[in-house]
């Protein structure tokens, strides 16, 4: 564990060492939040978004990019370096599957966010679309869902799920459409939550921290190394994003990280957990679907404004409250599904 921990501090300083000439340079490239966001005709369709949000038009985004990089690059340098000192390499499945389905994941997933970041910093004048439409981003998503669930059901021969006093149930072929439904649901999750300075990133900080002492107790050192050096580079990123924010994650991080999470769960086969330990994420985005079937059924808004962050600040209360709270409910729901894994 000792080393694990060093490897997270060597990534927390390399992250650190970076992220400043990084800002400048996406301000350099005007890869910026998009002042259109914020234009009348988007006023119009989310007139509370606008009003809170304004302010946060011209500060750059991207930071998902330098932290995907650099997290791939330094988990291969440390993995060769300790298979070099013949540290002990241990996984709960086959090794190269394993990592392979991990990065398969983390990179496809912040290509797709990446597309809908350039589209929104440079959107087409000539159609007035905004980013990626929705159906087309959720078709995207899905394939490769499903390819996921594939991998995990055939590389890994995953076909489990553990419920907690309930005991283990098989599902057998239909374990590819149920992680690929987990892998949707929180990414778009992750997606959702990230509206406040720090308030995704933190949260995932707070999960992952959980899933890292999940994956040491079972020496699974693949997730355990990837873990430790994700959370150095978003402990950096976090001083930097905390309010007032001077850079955001962007599509490129918020649907590679939610995806990965749910895919660390699934690796480690606490499916129950997950929706637990990212409860807060799990809140936000049921907080949008039941907003939007209320607005498709009943032809009017459940609430006055969804997600959950948007209503809080909707109802008064400041940003920093509501990312420092958000933070402290991740850290309780994260000990109840620490203690619910152990029993």
């Amino acid at each position: 564990m000792s080393i694990l921990l060093g490897i997270l501090i060597f990534s927390f300083i390399i992250n650190s060492l970076l992220f400043i000439p990084f800002i400048n340079l996406l301000y350099h490239f005007k890869l910026q939040r998009a002042k259109q966001e914020f234009s009348q005709d988007f006023r119009k369709k989310i007139p509370i978004f606008s009003k809170f949000h304004a302010l946060k038009a011209g500060i750059p985004v991207g930071a998902g990019i330098l932290l995907i990089i650099t997290t791939t690059i330094l988990f291969f340098l440390s993995l060769v370096t300790l298979s070099y000192f013949w540290y002990p390499i241990t996984a709960v499945f086959q090794l190269v599957g394993e990592i392979k389905i991990l990065f398969f994941t983390f990179i496809f997933f912040a290509l797709i966010g990446i597309y809908d970041d350039i589209r929104k910093m440079f959107p087409l004048e000539k159609n007035g679309e905004f980013g990626l439409r929705v159906r087309h981003k959720l078709i995207l998503e899905t394939i490769l869902a499903v390819i996921i669930g594939i991998m995990l059901y055939s590389n890994l021969k995953i076909d489990i799920v553990n419920i907690p006093f309930l005991g283990v149930f098989s599902l057998g072929i239909w374990y590819i459409p149920f992680a690929a439904l987990i892998i949707v649901a929180f990414t778009n999750a992750y997606n959702i939550t990230d509206g406040l300075d720090g308030l995704a990133a933190g949260l995932l900080l707070i999960a992952l921290s959980f899933f890292w002492i999940i994956s040491a107790s079972i020496l699974d050192t693949p997730l355990s190394l990837f873990i430790a050096i994700l959370i150095g580079g978003l402990i950096s990123f976090l001083y930097f994003n905390i309010y007032p924010a001077r850079i955001f994650l962007g599509d490129v991080g918020a649907l590679s990280f939610g995806a990965t999470l749910a895919v660390i769960g699934l690796i480690l086969g606490k499916n129950f957990a997950l929706p637990i330990i990212g409860g807060i994420f799990v809140l936000e985005v049921c907080s949008s679907l039941l907003q939007m079937l209320s607005k498709k059924i009943l032809g009017k808004k459940l609430f006055p404004a969804a997600p959950l962050h948007l209503l809080l600040q909707h109802k008064g209360w400041e940003e920093p409250k509501i990312v420092m709270r958000a933070w402290l409910a991740g850290l309780i729901l994260g000990l109840i599904g620490l203690l619910i894994v152990s029993i």
